[in-house]
């Protein structure tokens, strides 16, 4: 058998001193293989006396364990050098700026909210909240709206199924609930707003099953329509920001106020659009009226003694009004082009929680 050791030292000098993988592949098969010499040497231990084969058979796995080995390590040089070679040759620009990703903005039914509800906390109103799901007496009876009303019907309204006792409940169809149960739960004086969504079965350009609403009220002794007529065009100056706002009363009919009122701004229409405080036209922008004295009664008030008005007006009617947003509907496809075009970067103003305490209506 040859010398393993001189074997070993020119098998591993050829290992050192190739060059690249393919050339280390020729080696560990010359060697290594089926017929390399590494290989017919391990036949060899056939034809060896048991002796022999304990003297050479250790040292024979071990001259083809290390050259394995020693292939090994060399692929694993050669493949780092590969690599290294790539990198150098396959550079990336990393000052190039990455793709820029669009800010979220603020839907403008959120940013009129929150202007709304900044404008009136300003003028010492607090916010009242109540919920969505209401029962008969908080959204129709207490309200002064009697049985044969057309809002109470199933054309105008959304009724729940009947409960086991026969009642029905209702998704509110205003936010005057929020009213009857802030009258119901505190002593006088009361002077609220409650925003919210509220519900009706209609749909159109103009009209959508869910909107929105924000309605006020104020009570106390010596209340009067003076004091309704400032406070709206308190608010038509501040949120529509003209500063010489022609508004107009109209009379009207509500069942929970008496009497009751339309109010009207002025305006103009130019090719298609509507321009709030200028010309002759006028445009409907809510309701309002001083507070019946049957509600007041339906909340242990007496009418005797206190007084006060009320009003409300659509959120995304006005909205519509301020920017020029010709159909409703819009506000509620959820088409991202549009929130793009008419959405708002947030209102820098101080939380609203530390201008107004909030006043929760029980569910």
């Amino acid at each position: 058998m040859q010398d393993l050791q001189t074997l070993e030292k020119e098998i591993s000098a050829n290992i050192e001193a190739a060059v690249d993988i393919d050339s280390l592949e020729d080696i560990r098969i010359s060697e290594l293989g089926k017929k390399g010499r590494v290989s017919l040497l391990m036949r060899e231990l056939g034809t060896m006396t048991p002796e022999e084969k304990k003297a050479f058979g250790p040292k024979l796995n071990a001259l083809k364990n290390g050259l394995n080995n020693a292939i090994q390590d060399r692929k694993n040089i050669l493949e780092a050098e590969i690599l290294n070679i790539k990198l150098l040759s396959e550079s990336l620009d990393i000052s190039l700026s990455s793709a820029t990703e669009d800010a979220g903005s603020i839907h403008p039914i959120s940013q009129v909210m929150d202007e709304v509800t900044e404008i009136f906390t300003e003028m010492g109103f607090s916010v009242a909240e109540g919920p969505e799901i209401e029962n008969d007496f908080y959204n129709f009876t207490a309200l002064n709206i009697p049985e044969e009303h057309p809002a109470r019907q199933m054309h105008d309204t959304f009724y729940f199924p009947k409960d086991e006792e026969g009642n029905r409940k209702v998704l509110r169809t205003h936010t005057s609930p929020m009213q009857i149960r802030t009258m119901m739960e505190g002593e006088p004086p009361y002077r609220i707003i409650a925003p919210g969504r509220t519900y009706r079965n209609d749909s159109d350009a103009t009209h959508t099953p869910m909107f929105h609403q924000v309605e006020a009220l104020v009570i106390d002794k010596s209340i009067h329509m003076g004091h309704l007529k400032w406070c709206i065009e308190e608010f038509s100056r501040k949120f529509f920001e003209i500063d010489d706002v022609k508004i107009r009363f109209r009379p009207s009919y509500f069942p929970f106020t008496e009497p009751s009122a339309e109010v009207d701004i002025g305006c103009s229409f130019k090719n298609g659009e509507v321009l709030i405080g200028e010309g002759d036209d006028w445009l409907e922008i809510m309701g309002c009226g001083m507070v019946n004295e049957k509600v007041l009664e339906n909340v242990n008030l007496d009418p005797k003694e206190y007084q006060g008005f009320a009003f409300g007006m659509g959120l995304d009617r006005i909205s519509m009004l301020k920017w020029g947003i010709p159909d409703l509907r819009d506000f509620f496809a959820a088409d991202l082009r549009w929130l793009k075009h008419y959405g708002f970067q947030a209102l820098d103003i101080p939380s609203l929680s530390t201008r107004s305490s909030t006043i929760k209506g029980s569910k």
